[in-house]
C-alpha cells in the first residue's frame, strides 16, 4: 500500500505537473498509545518497533522512494520522536536512504517542552534540528528567532542550520520549484471536481462499502416499495460523509444517504425523514417521532455513527487528535435504533464513522447492517446503490472490529499466549463477552454466493519471512453478478 501511495502521488517524475511529494504521516507510527491518546506516549520496544510499525516506512522509502515524512507526536520508549536522532537520522536516513525531507508536526516543536526535555521553545530548536527536523511547519519559536541567537551563541553549528537548508533546497530543485515557481491556475480550474474525478470518488464509495449482515436477504430493497423511513443524525449530514480535514465551507454538492434513497424510489415511495438525535449528547430527542415513522413505513433505514470535529458548535467523534474512551456509538443514537427496532418495521443500519465501532447490540438483534465509513461526496449515491441492488457490495473489512475496545488488540498476529488463555487454559475466556471479534478481517457479504475449490498451497509449511503460493478454483454459485 506504502508502495502504490508514492507511485501515485510522485510517479516516475516528482517534476511533472501533476505530480508532487508523497508525505508520510505520522513516522514512525502513532497507533498505540497509552490510553488509547493518539498523541500520548508510546511504551513499544525496539522488537515491536521494527516488526509491526517500521515495514511499512521502510517499503516507502526503499522501494517506492517516498522524499517526506512527518514526525510523530508521541515520545517512543520515552523519547520524544522530535529529538530522537536515531528515529530520525539513524534509522530513517542511515538504514532507509532516506533523501527528502523530515517535517515536524503541527505544533510538534513543543513536545519537546511538555514532555520535559526542553525548558523552554529555544532549547528545543536545538534538539529537534540536531535529531534532523529539517522543517517547521507551524510558527513556533524554536525554529525562528530563538535559533537564530542558539546559533551566534554557539549553542547550536551553523552547519547543522546549512543542512536543513540544502534539503529543502534540494526538495525544490527536485520539484522544478525554480524553474516553475507559479502554479498553472488555468490547468487547476481545469482539473478540480472534472467528472472523472467525480465518478472516482462514486465507484471508490460503492468499492470500500462493507455488508456485514443480511439476515433473511432483507436487502436488497424493492425500488416498488410504498414508504420507507430514513432515520439518524448522518441520513441527511453532508459534512459527516466527508470525514477530517474537509472545509465547512464545502462548495460542491454532496449527495447525503436520504437524497440517494430518494432518487432511487422516485415518487413512487413515501419517504419519513426524522433526524432522531444528535451524534453527540441529548439536546435533540426526536426518538418517538422516528419510531412514529418507522411503525407507519414498510422499512427502516437508521443512518447513525460518527461526526466530523469541525461542524460547528459540535464536539466531534472522528478526526485526528480527538479520542473516544469507547468504541459505542455515542449519545442516544443506540437508544435512537432500538426504538426503531422495537416497532417491529424491518430495519438497516447504516453506519458512517471513521473507526471501527462496536455495535454488539446491533450486530445481535438489527437484520442488515452496511458499513459505509466516510464515504465522499458521492456517498449517498454509492450507499442507495448497494441498498436497492444497483450494486452488489464486494467490500472486505480491511480491519477487525471488536465486540469491546477491552479486547485490543484483536488483529492476527498479537501474541501467542492471548489465544491460549482464551481458548485453552482451563476454558476460561472473558468472564463478560465472547473473545472472538465482532467482525474479522476480511468478513464482507454479497448478494451472490461464491464456491472455493481445489485449494492448493504450496509449500505446505514455511519458516518467517518465507512466501507460499495459493492457488484456488473460485465460481460465483449465485443467480447474480458479483466481485
Amino acid at each position: 500500500i506504502a508502495g502504490a501511495i508514492v507511485k501515485g502521488i510522485q510517479g516516475e517524475d516528482v517534476s511533472a505537473p501533476d505530480k508532487c511529494v508523497a508525505g508520510f504521516c505520522h513516522y514512525p507510527g502513532q497507533s498505540q498509545p497509552v490510553s488509547g491518546l493518539e498523541r500520548g506516549a508510546m511504551e513499544i520496544s525496539e522488537r515491536t518497533l521494527r516488526s509491526i510499525f517500521l515495514p511499512s516506512w521502510e517499503a516507502a522509502i526503499k522501494e517506492g522512494g517516498a522524499l517526506g515524512v512527518m514526525a510523530t507526536y508521541p515520545t517512543i520508549d520515552g523519547v520524544a520522536t522530535h529529538a530522537s536522532s536515531h528515529i530520525l537520522t539513524d534509522i530513517l536516513r542511515h538504514e532507509f536512504g532516506f533523501e527528502g525531507l523530515v517535517l515536524c508536526e503541527g505544533g510538534g516543536l513543543s513536545t519537546l517542552v511538555y514532555e520535559g526535555f526542553a525548558k523552554n521553545q529555544k532549547q528545543a530548536g536545538i534538539l529537534a534540528l540536531n535529531a534532523g527536523v529539517d522543517v517547521g511547519i507551524s510558527y513556533e519559536d524554536a525554529y525562528q528567532k530563538p535559533l537564530l541567537e542558539s546559533v551566534r551563541e554557539g549553542l547550536v553549528s551553523e552547519d547543522i542550520v546549512d543542512r536543513a537548508v540544502k534539503r529543502i533546497l534540494r526538495q525544490k530543485f527536485r520539484l522544478g520549484l525554480f524553474e516553475r515557481p507559479f502554479v498553472d491556475v488555468k490547468l487547476a480550474e481545469d482539473i478540480v471536481h472534472r467528472k472523472e474525478h467525480q465518478d472516482i470518488a462514486y465507484q471508490a464509495a460503492k468499492e470500500a462499502i462493507v455488508l456485514l449482515k443480511n439476515k433473511n436477504q432483507l436487502l436488497p430493497l424493492s425500488k416498488d416499495i410504498k414508504s420507507i423511513a430514513v432515520i439518524g443524525p448522518n441520513a441527511d449530514n453532508e459534512q459527516n460523509q466527508l470525514g477530517d480535514y474537509t472545509s465547512i465551507n464545502v462548495t460542491q454538492h454532496i449527495v447525503t444517504i436520504l437524497e440517494g434513497i430518494k432518487s432511487k424510489v422516485g415518487g413512487n415511495a413515501n419517504v419519513r425523514y426524522v433526524k432522531g438525535c444528535n451524534v453527540v449528547g441529548g439536546d435533540l430527542n426526536e426518538i418517538k417521532q422516528a419510531a412514529d415513522a418507522a411503525s407507519q413505513s414498510d422499512v427502516a433505514v437508521v443512518v447513525v455513527g460518527e461526526n466530523e470535529w469541525r461542524t460547528p458548535g459540535k464536539k466531534g467523534t472522528v478526526g485526528e487528535g480527538y479520542d473516544a474512551a469507547t468504541l459505542e456509538l455515542t449519545g442516544m443514537q443506540q437508544e435512537l435504533v432500538k426504538a426503531v427496532y422495537n416497532t417491529g418495521t424491518p430495519t438497516v443500519v447504516v453506519l458512517v464513522n471513521g473507526r471501527p465501532l462496536a455495535t454488539r447490540w446491533i450486530a445481535g438483534h438489527v437484520p442488515a447492517i452496511v458499513e459505509a465509513w466516510c464515504p465522499g461526496e458521492k456517498g449517498g449515491a454509492a450507499v442507495a446503490d448497494v441498498l436497492f441492488g444497483d450494486y452488489n457490495p464486494s467490500g472486505h473489512l480491511s480491519i477487525t472490529i471488536p465486540r469491546h475496545v477491552g479486547q485490543l488488540p484483536v488483529y492476527y498476529n498479537y501474541p501467542p499466549s492471548k489465544k491460549y488463555w482464551l481458548e485453552n487454559a482451563w476454558g476460561k475466556p472473558y468472564v463478560d463477552m465472547e473473545p472472538s471479534p465482532l467482525y474479522a478481517f476480511g468478513h464482507g457479504l454479497s448478494y451472490t454466493t461464491f464456491k472455493y475449490s481445489d485449494l492448493e498451497i504450496t509449500p505446505g509449511q514455511t519458516g518467517p519471512g518465507g512466501k507460499v503460493h495459493v492457488n484456488v478454483t473460485l465460481t460465483n454459485s449465485g443467480n447474480r453478478a458479483g466481485a
